[in-house]
């Protein structure tokens, strides 16, 4: 037997009431703006919205896809803080994998040639090398120190250079002015991963790139709680940039927005700590006998250390520091149960991390020809209490020996 329900004016109402937010109200954050579906007022009014979304037209959304007044929010601070006074636009993305991968999608096509450094993120390097070439796109990796001499490597179908600076895990600072200098006389687009100084502490748009693809999951966020990406492009590129977010359904949540906009807020403070708490590690790892070099781009002993001056306004608090010999087992003592580092991968929250460097496939212009590589990110922590962590990991390391 089916059971009727009463049709009174209760049961009706709880689909429209409570949906007017009443008089304006402020707040020191902006609110979180949750949606599905636009509503418009009239048929002129959604047809209007519909072609300035298709258009990419700043703040235009027909569905929430294209964005909600908290992403809005967030992608407008990205393209300020990373590219003023340069005009640009930037789009949000699931994670900083899917902003290096969706730049590569929409500025390369089959037969296109790029360039990339030998020094980049390893995922990035694995999509070139496999969703890239499988669409007839052929990446050549140079080595990052080659500078002007890039020159050499250019062909008639090189469509784009991509660079990242400093390089993971070695920490290589390329002459990232130099190749965008010439790439621009030739007419090829220059992109750039500028994950580990963050706008705080480099501007690439001043460098001359064209892109520039962010992790906001690391010092944007700061918390280690939120995956988020961010492509940056100067607004000629936009529309190319535009149509490839639009056609494959790319976009994220209102909710994780405000997660990284409220960590923006504390950006320039936390990134100094980081910097402090860095050097100071790096300078400790300096007198270690253990120890075999430093790799830091803030330190003198750097091999691009002046570079790293003209280009940055400070440093983060990752690097990696080269021992002279281990064994894997004395890799995993000196890493593992540390109390203050932690193993994990990403970094840029408050936490400190540890991990030893695995760089098997990740170079092929300048296979790596050093020792042992450890890669620190220095957090929020006591600094006395990291350096006590990493003499406990030293002990644990020569005692594995025997």
């Amino acid at each position: 037997m089916t059971q009727s329900f009463p049709q009174d004016h209760k049961n009706q109402d709880l689909v429209s009431i409570a949906r007017d937010a009443g008089k304006p109200y402020e707040s020191v954050n902006l609110p979180i703006w949750r949606a599905s579906s636009v509503l418009f007022t009239n048929v002129a009014d959604m047809r209007a919205e519909v072609a300035a979304t298709a258009a990419g037209e700043r703040r235009a959304a027909n569905y929430a896809t294209a964005g909600t007044p908290t992403t809005f929010a967030l992608a407008d601070a990205v393209a300020e803080l990373e590219a003023g006074p340069h005009p640009a636009r930037t789009a949000l993305l699931p994670s900083g994998l899917s902003a290096i991968a969706t730049v590569l999608q929409a500025f390369l096509s089959p037969g296109d040639h790029l360039l990339m450094g030998d020094s980049v993120y390893g995922p990035a390097r694995l999509f070139a090398q496999g969703m890239l070439a499988r669409f007839g796109i052929e990446t050549t990796f140079y080595d990052p120190a080659i500078g002007a001499g890039i020159g050499d490597l250019l062909r008639p179908n090189t469509r784009m250079i991509y660079l990242e600076s400093p390089g993971s895990y070695t920490f290589e600072i390329p002459d990232v002015p130099a190749i965008c200098s010439l790439a621009r006389e030739r007419g090829i687009l220059t992109a750039i991963d500028n994950a580990w100084a963050s706008p705080v502490l480099a501007r690439p748009f001043d460098w001359g790139v064209d892109i520039s693809v962010l992790p906001l999951t690391k010092y944007w966020s700061g918390h280690a709680d939120v995956l988020m990406g961010a492509a940056v492009v100067r607004e000629a590129l936009w529309p190319q940039l535009h149509q490839a977010v639009r056609q494959q359904g790319l976009c994220v949540g209102s909710d994780d927005a405000w997660l990284i906009l409220r960590g923006m807020r504390t950006l320039k403070v936390r990134m100094q700590a980081h910097e402090s708490n860095g050097l100071v590690l790096a300078r400790w790892l300096e007198k270690r006998p253990e120890v075999a070099r430093v790799l830091h781009p803030a330190l003198p002993s750097h091999p691009q250390h002046a570079r790293w001056k003209r280009d940055f306004s400070g440093a983060s608090g990752l690097f990696s520091f080269e021992l002279h010999a281990a064994s894997a087992d004395q890799l995993s003592a000196l890493c593992d149960h540390r109390r203050h580092f932690r193993l994990g991968f990403s970094w840029g929250g408050f936490e400190s991390l540890i991990m030893p460097a695995n760089l098997t496939g990740l170079r092929t212009a300048g296979p790596w020809q050093g020792g042992p590589l450890v890669r620190i990110h220095a957090g929020l922590d006591d600094p006395e209490a990291l350096i006590s962590d990493l003499e406990d990991g030293f002990a644990a390391m020569a005692a594995a020996k025997s």
